[in-house]
């Protein structure tokens, strides 16, 4: 009797340790949300007095660094002084027709414009297709036009995407620089936007489409020609008015 005591002892025991179990866990997945990832606060001194609010504040991302704790992709945006506001001010501009030469991106779903001499075709290494007006003497600086799939995360509004891809597109112009916007406007399966990037004394002339190719991701045409090679600038207009999706 006294071994069948035991085991009615250690079966009781087990199944109080369950019920505690079953007591702290959740019923379900839907029970434990997921809140903002913020930047955590710092830790009070042991012998200081306890953090400021704005001790205690997220940390303003820097320019072309990573998300800050806690800062969405939109708000690092607006934190980063080389990209300002897009305001109602610029306005649209009309395009050219577009060019019936085109070259085929079948990564991105996009075909864009096969542009003219001095443009001529490059190895497109880390992009999908690449073209580039001629090297000059004195300056690393040249038009480039290439197309790749969207390099950055992708938003709720194709306007606010293209907004981000513009920013990206400052990891290929000279440290320093800023945008200045010129035109921002609804394309067919996305939106594009052409903007000045103040250097120094000098400045280039750019754009950005961004367009739903129907592929994983949405594509990106990005067009840039420094002011040496301005001749070159009325290509940006034709840039922006050829990408279309394929078929």
């Amino acid at each position: 009797m006294r071994v069948v005591y035991r085991g009615l002892a250690v079966v009781a025991a087990v199944a109080a340790a369950a019920a505690t179990l079953v007591a702290v866990l959740p019923s379900g997945p839907d029970e434990v949300a997921a809140g903002p990832v913020t930047a955590p606060p710092a830790a009070p001194s042991s012998s200081g007095p306890a953090p400021s609010p704005a001790a205690t504040a997220k940390a303003v991302p820097s320019p072309g660094s990573s998300l800050a704790p806690g800062y969405t992709a939109m708000e690092a945006l607006y934190a980063d002084p080389r990209v300002p506001r897009l305001t109602r001010e610029v306005k649209r501009m009309a395009l050219p027709k577009p060019s019936r030469r085109v070259v085929k991106d079948v990564r991105t779903g996009l075909a864009v414009p096969d542009l003219s001499k001095p443009w001529k075709t490059s190895g497109a290494a880390p992009f999908t297709t690449k073209q580039v007006l001629p090297k000059q003497r004195g300056t690393s600086m040249r038009g480039i036009f290439v197309t790749c799939p969207l390099p950055i995360m992708r938003q709720k509004s194709p306007r606010d995407t293209a907004l981000l891809a513009a920013r990206w597109t400052l990891n290929h112009h000279p440290q320093g620089s800023k945008i200045t916007w010129l035109a921002s406007q609804p394309v067919k399966h996305g939106w594009m936007l052409i903007y000045r990037v103040k250097y120094g004394k000098h400045q280039s002339r750019a754009a950005v489409v961004i367009m739903d190719g129907g592929m994983s991701k949405p594509g990106l045409a990005f067009v840039t020609v420094p002011d040496s090679q301005r001749k070159q600038w009325r290509d940006i207009g034709r840039v922006v008015a050829g990408v279309r999706v394929l078929g």
